[in-house]
C-alpha cells in the first residue's frame, strides 16, 4: 500500500488572514547594530518644517524672556533719567596750607560745563582715541569693542580690557550706582540706548567730558585743566590733552601731581592711540611725546598730609555742624615743613639703624609755642594705615611724662639747684631703676633731669603727691586716663603725643594756656565766613618763674644730657623718654619758634633693640627736622620769645625776672 505524503497543517491565529508569513533572513548582529543606529541618527534630524517650527518658536521665547528683562529693569529708568537728580552732588570740602596749597579735597570739585564743539579739535579726539574709538560708529554698545574684549580677557585669563563705550560710561556716572551686577549692567545698557536716542554724538561726548572724575576730588574736564594746568580747558594744549584722556582709567594712578613720569607714559600711549586712529600723524604724535607731566602746581606734600587732613575734618563738622554747602577750610599748616616732616620721617625709618633695630613705625607732630599745628605725619604710610598715632594712639610717655613731676615740685616749693639723693627705693616690692642700672648719689634736680633719672623722679612724685602731680597733667591738657601710682612718675599711664607736645608748648612760651588747633577759618558760599578763630591770646596758665626755671633744667638735657643729639644751631630745650622693654621711644623739644615732638615704636607693641631709646634715633630725627625747619629764622633766644608773650598781654615788669630762668641753650658748634 503506498503512503501518503503528509502535509502539516499551518495554524492560523484568531484574527489573522491566514496568509502564509515569509520567513526572515538571519543577520548578523553586527550589522544589525550598524544599521540600527544610522537609522536612529536618521529618524533624529528633524525635517525643514520642525526647523522652522523651533526657529519661531526659540524667537518668540527669547523675545518674551527679553521683554520681560527689558521691562523689569526698565521699570525704574523714568525716574533715573533726569538730569535735576544727575546734577545733586555731595558737598566739597577742600582743605587749604597756610600758605595757599591744597592739602586734600573732599566730596566733588566740578567745573563750568564745556561743549566739545568749543575746544580744540584733538581735545575730543583724543578721548574718543583711548576710551572709544569707534564711538562715532555705534549705536550706544560696541559689539565689535565687546567681542574684542571678550577675546582679550579669555586669552589673558583675566579681566584685562573692558567693552564699555563712552555713552555707557556716562550712562554710569549718571544714573547709576558703581557696584558690578548683572541687573546694573543690563540698566546700564538700556540707559545707553536711551541717551543715542535722545542726543547726538557730540552733546554725549560734551557730556561725558563735563561729569568724568579726573582725580585730586576734580570732576569735568574744567575743574581738571584748571587743577592741574592752571588753563582754561579752551587753552588746552595738545600734551595737555593727552595727559587728561590718559586720566579717567585709573585717576589715582596716573594722577600727575602724584606721579609726573607715569602720567607721563600714560598720555605718550593717548598719543600713540591718536596717531593709529588717524586724528594725529605718528609724526606729530611722536614730536609731543615727554617723559614727565609738568603741572602748574607741585604736590608740596605727600600723603602722609592725609593724617593732618582727616583730623582737620572732624574739627571743621564740630565748627559748623551740618554741612550742606561747598566749605574752604584754611587751616594753620605751612606746606614746607610739613613736607620737611614727611621726608625726614621716611628716611629715619628706611635707614639700616631703623631696620637693623626693629623700628616699625614713627610719628612726627611740630606746632608753634601757641599751639598752632604746622606739621603733621600720622606714620610711615596712610595708604597702609589711616590710623593717627599722634592724635588717636594712646602710648607709654616714659621719661617725657616728668615734665609734670617737676613741675608739680616747683610749684611745691622745690628748686632746680636743690638736691637729691638717688638711692635703692622699694614700693611695695616695686623697685625703679635708673637706665644704667646703677645709683649715683647726691645730685642737683636739674641734673636728675638731665641725666633722666628715675629714682628721684618718684620720691620727688611721692613727696608732692601723685594727685598734685596728675593736676598738674590735666592743667596742661592732658585728659588721659592717669592712674595714680608710684610708678606713674615714669611715664605708665598712656597718653598722646597731641597732649604731650601742647603740654611742652605752654613751657616754651613762658606759661601761657595751649590749645592744638589747625583751623584758623572756614569758609562757605561766595565766601562766607562760617567760623574763625579768635585771636584773643591765652591766659597765663604757669608762673613764669617756674617756666623759666622747668626751661632752664629742660635746655640742660639738650645740652649734657640724654639729649645731646637734638643739638642744634640755635637755644633748645626738650627731654627724651623710653619705657620698658624698649616699646616707645620719644623725643619733644622746642625752640623759639617752634615745638616738636617725635615718637618710634611698633603697632603691635613688639619691643624695639635695647639700643632704641629717647636720645637716639627720634632725637636725631628730631634734630634733622628741627634744622631744616629754621633754615631763614633768624636765631632768637628762648627768654626773649617768651617775654614777647608776655608783653602781648600787658603784663608788668614784676615778671620780667622769669627771663633769668631761661637758659640761651646749647647751639650745634
Amino acid at each position: 500500500m503506498a503512503q501518503r505524503e503528509f502535509k502539516r497543517k499551518t495554524s492560523v491565529r484568531k484574527g489573522s488572514s491566514g496568509t502564509k508569513r515569509t520567513k526572515k533572513k538571519r543577520v548578523s548582529s553586527a550589522g544589525k547594530r550598524k544599521g540600527g543606529l544610522a537609522a536612529r541618527l536618521g529618524d533624529m534630524i528633524p525635517g525643514p518644517e520642525a526647523i522652522a517650527k523651533f526657529i519661531v518658536l526659540g524667537t518668540i521665547w527669547v523675545a518674551v524672556l527679553g521683554g520681560g528683562v527689558v521691562a523689569y529693569y526698565g521699570y525704574g529708568l523714568p525716574e533715573k533719567v533726569s538730569f535735576e537728580v544727575a546734577s545733586e552732588r555731595k558737598p566739597s570740602i577742600r582743605v587749604i596750607s597756610i600758605d595757599g596749597a591744597t592739602l586734600a579735597a573732599y566730596g566733588n570739585r566740578y567745573g563750568n560745563p564745556v561743549e566739545v564743539r568749543d575746544l580744540p579739535e584733538y581735545v575730543g579726539q583724543a578721548f574718543v582715541s583711548i576710551e572709544d574709538r569707534r564711538f562715532y560708529d555705534h549705536f550706544g554698545i560696541d559689539v565689535v569693542g565687546i567681542a574684542r574684549a571678550a577675546w582679550a580677557n579669555l586669552t589673558a585669563g583675566r579681566i584685562a580690557e573692558g567693552g564699555s563705550t563712552i555713552t555707557q560710561q556716562l550712562a554710569k556716572n549718571l544714573f547709576l550706582s558703581p557696584e558690578r551686577t548683572f541687573g546694573r549692567k543690563i540698566e546700564e545698557v538700556l540707559m545707553a540706548l536711551w541717551l543715542e536716542f535722545k542726543f547726538d554724538k557730540q552733546q554725549i561726548l560734551s557730556l561725558y567730558l563735563n561729569r568724568i572724575y579726573f582725580g585730586s576730588g576734580v570732576y569735568g574736564i574744567d575743574a581738571a585743566a584748571r587743577h592741574y594746568f592752571a588753563t582754561d580747558p579752551r587753552r588746552l594744549n595738545l600734551y595737555e590733552a593727552a595727559v587728561l584722556a590718559g586720566l579717567p582709567k585709573a585717576p589715582s594712578r596716573y594722577n600727575p601731581l602724584v606721579d609726573p613720569k607715569l602720567s607721563a607714559d600714560r598720555a605718550n600711549v593717548v598719543l600713540a592711540a591718536m596717531a593709529s586712529t588717524g586724528a594725529l600723524t605718528k609724526a606729530r604724535a611722536d614730536r609731543a611725546k615727554q617723559t614727565r607731566v609738568r603741572t602748574a602746581r607741585s604736590a608740596q606734600t605727600g600723603p602722609g598730609v592725609r593724617y593732618f587732613s582727616d583730623w582737620v575734618l572732624d574739627r571743621a563738622r564740630e565748627y559748623v555742624g551740618y554741612v550742606d554747602q561747598d566749605l574752604l577750610v584754611h587751616t594753620t599748616l605751612d606746606s614746607r615743613l610739613q613736607e620737611i616732616a614727611e621726608e625726614n620721617l621716611l628716611r629715619a625709618l628706611e635707614s639700616n639703624s631703623a631696620k637693623t633695630h626693629n623700628v616699625g613705625q614713627a610719628a612726627l607732630l611740630a606746632m608753634t609755642p601757641d599751639g598752632a599745628v604746622r606739621a603733621m605725619v600720622g606714620g610711615r604710610d596712610y595708604f597702609e594705615s589711616q590710623y593717627n598715632r599722634v592724635t588717636q594712639a594712646r602710648r607709654q610717655p616714659g621719661s617725657v611724662f616728668k615734665l609734670f613731676v617737676y613741675l608739680a615740685g616747683l610749684e611745691n616749693g622745690l628748686g632746680s639747684n636743690d638736691w637729691m639723693r638717688d638711692a635703692p627705693i622699694v614700693i611695695n616690692g616695686w623697685e625703679p631703676r635708673n637706665f644704667d642700672r646703677k645709683h649715683h648719689g647726691t645730685m642737683s634736680i636739674r641734673d636728675a633731669v638731665a641725666t633722666s633719672n628715675n629714682s628721684i623722679a618718684v620720691q620727688m612724685a611721692l613727696e608732692v603727691g601723685l594727685d598734685k602731680v596728675i593736676q598738674k597733667a590735666r592743667d596742661m591738657g592732658v585728659s588721659s586716663e592717669l592712674k595714680p601710682e608710684p610708678s606713674l612718675a615714669l611715664g605708665t599711664s598712656e597718653v598722646s603725643m597731641l597732649e604731650l607736645t601742647g603740654a611742652y608748648a605752654i613751657v616754651a612760651n613762658g606759661g601761657f594756656a595751649v590749645f592744638p588747633h589747625a583751623v584758623s577759618k572756614i569758609t562757605g558760599k561766595g565766601g562766607e565766613v562760617l567760623y574763625e578763630r579768635s585771636d584773643d591770646f591765652p591766659g597765663r596758665l604757669m608762673n613764669p618763674l617756674h617756666a623759666g626755671e622747668m626751661n632752664n633744667m629742660l635746655a640742660a638735657v639738650v645740652a649734657k644730657g640724654t639729649g645731646r643729639n637734638a643739638i642744634i644751631d640755635r637755644p633748645s630745650a626738650g627731654k627724651t623718654g623710653t619705657t620698658s622693654d624698649y616699646r616707645d621711644a620719644w623725643f619733644i623739644g622746642y625752640s623759639a619758634d617752634l615745638v616738636a615732638g617725635v615718637w618710634m615704636g611698633n603697632d603691635d607693641n613688639s619691643p624695639m633693640d635695647e639700643q632704641v631709646t629717647g636720645g637716639g634715633l627720634p632725637a636725631a630725627l628730631w634734630r634733622d627736622f628741627m634744622l631744616h625747619a629754621h633754615q631763614n629764622i633768624p636765631v632768637r633766644s628762648l627768654g626773649k620769645a617768651a617775654l614777647a608773650r608776655s608783653k602781648k598781654i600787658g603784663e608788668d615788669d614784676s615778671w620780667r625776672d622769669f627771663t633769668a630762668g631761661y637758659s640761651s641753650g646749647n647751639t650745634k658748634q
